[in-house]
Order: structure tokens, then C-alpha cells, then sequence
């Protein structure tokens, strides 16, 4: 009785959490695969020194599927860590942490050589996931709507909300994988594009994300191809950008 009512109760508290999800599977995947093209060789030595052959897109993930952990911290805190937000651009602090303020701490365990290997491998991994989730603008929320998640609408004549088209619907519809998205997408980055995206301070790429968002509520109830054509440049963007800004901020990090 007393498992069914710690179920009950996890079910409860992620349901009632400002973002239950983050960017699919392939939203992180693609991202992270695209950083491996800028990754300094400072980089490359600090990743496989923490993670050994894992690569960085399967790093990605890892948050998302240790929320099945029972223990307090993935069960009542790690929530928290995806996103922030953003009311009237001002940042709103919690109790809790948000992403920035765990980025910034995971980064300083990266570092830390004194750390155990399990401790770094965790914040690495969290690092990565942030600051991919940071670039669907979504995770940069208005403080309203718990990041669109409230918006139901029918995408596709399927049941669904905003946040979820964004997390995994808009990448899904195409039908690629991750590999394919990402081979896709990094030759079309110029040199140009790469350099001046090559921001490390996270709280730009959340004021872009809540810029972005508020032009993306549909207006109706039911979304479909006319969507797309909207949305898609801007998906295209951000995933492409999320993979320069994770390379060029474990750059920095290796480079401390």
C-alpha cells in the first residue's frame, strides 16, 4: 500500500511541475551530435576522460531517464533543473534551482578533478541536457502556462499541448533520425553562423528562447502544416545553435 501511494504521489508531483519534459530524445541527440564538429581538443580529452566512449548524444538523455530513480534528488529536485523562466524578461529565482543556476554548479563539479568520477560523469551529463534544453523555447516560460504545457491543442487531429509539439512532435513529424538530422543540419552552418553563435552565457540563450516563444502560440485549437511552415526555420535554428553553444561552452569549461 504504501509503494502504491509513493507512485501515486511521484505521478503527482511531476504532473503539477512546471515542465514535465524536455526536448525529446532527438532534439538532445541531434544537438549534441552536431557540437562533436566544434568540440576544442581541450574538450574532447575532458569529455572522454569523464565519459570514456560514451558519446555526448548518448550523455544527453540521461537526466531524462533517471527520473525513474526513486531517490529525493531525481524524484522532488531534478524537475526543477530543465528549464527557467522568464516573466517579463526578468528571471524568476526558486527554491528550487532552475537551469541556469544548476549549469553553473554542474560545470563547477566538471572541473573539480577531486570529485569522483560518478560525480562528474552526473554533472557532465546534466550539463549537456541543459544547455540543450535551453535552446527549445519552451524551457524559457512566461511564468503563465508552465512552458505551453497548458495550451492543449490537436496537432494532427492527436491530442497534445504546446510544449510537447516543441519537445518531440515538430522533430518527430519528419521522420529522421538523429544521425540523419544531424548530418543534415551541420554543413548548412557557415562559418559565419558558427562564430557568432558561439555564446557561452546561458541566460542569452533563454532571453532568445522566451523571445522566440511568444510568437508561437497558434492562436487555434488545432495545428497541422500551416505550423510547420512556421515553426520549422526556427526548430531548425535552435538545434543547430544549441550543438555550436554546447561545444563552445565545454570549450570554455576544458579550457579552465
Amino acid at each position: 500500500m504504501r509503494r502504491i501511494s509513493v507512485i501515486i504521489f511521484t505521478l503527482a508531483l511531476i504532473a503539477s511541475s512546471p515542465y514535465a519534459t524536455a526536448w525529446g530524445k532527438q532534439g538532445h541527440r541531434i544537438s549534441s551530435q552536431i557540437s562533436e564538429h566544434y568540440l576544442s581538443e581541450d574538450a574532447k580529452v575532458l569529455v572522454e576522460s569523464v565519459l570514456g566512449v560514451e558519446t555526448l548524444a548518448e550523455a544527453s538523455t540521461w537526466p531524462d531517464y533517471m527520473r525513474s530513480n526513486p531517490s529525493t534528488f531525481w524524484q522532488r529536485q531534478s524537475m526543477w533543473l530543465h528549464f527557467v523562466t522568464l516573466p517579463e524578461d526578468e528571471r524568476k529565482h526558486n527554491k528550487n534551482g532552475d537551469a541556469i543556476s544548476a549549469l553553473k554548479d554542474f560545470s563547477e563539479i566538471i572541473k573539480d578533478k577531486n570529485r569522483s568520477l560518478e560525480e562528474r560523469q552526473k554533472a557532465l551529463r546534466f550539463a549537456v541536457h541543459i544547455i540543450t534544453d535551453l535552446h527549445q523555447p519552451f524551457h524559457a516560460g512566461n511564468g503563465k502556462d508552465r512552458g505551453g504545457n497548458d495550451v492543449k491543442l490537436k496537432f494532427f487531429g492527436e491530442d497534445t499541448n504546446l510544449h510537447s509539439i516543441w519537445d518531440t512532435k515538430l522533430i518527430d513529424h519528419e521522420k529522421l533520425s538523429y544521425t540523419e538530422w544531424a548530418s543534415w543540419l551541420q554543413p548548412k552552418i557557415t562559418a559565419q553562423q558558427a562564430k557568432e553563435w558561439c555564446v557561452t552565457d546561458p541566460m542569452i540563450w533563454a532571453r532568445e528562447s522566451r523571445a522566440l516563444n511568444e510568437g508561437l502560440y497558434p492562436g487555434r485549437k488545432s495545428v497541422k502544416w500551416q505550423y510547420i511552415y512556421k515553426a520549422r526555420p526556427i526548430l531548425r535554428k535552435r538545434l543547430m545553435q544549441g550543438g555550436v553553444r554546447l561545444a563552445c561552452y565545454l570549450n570554455e569549461v576544458a579550457k579552465s
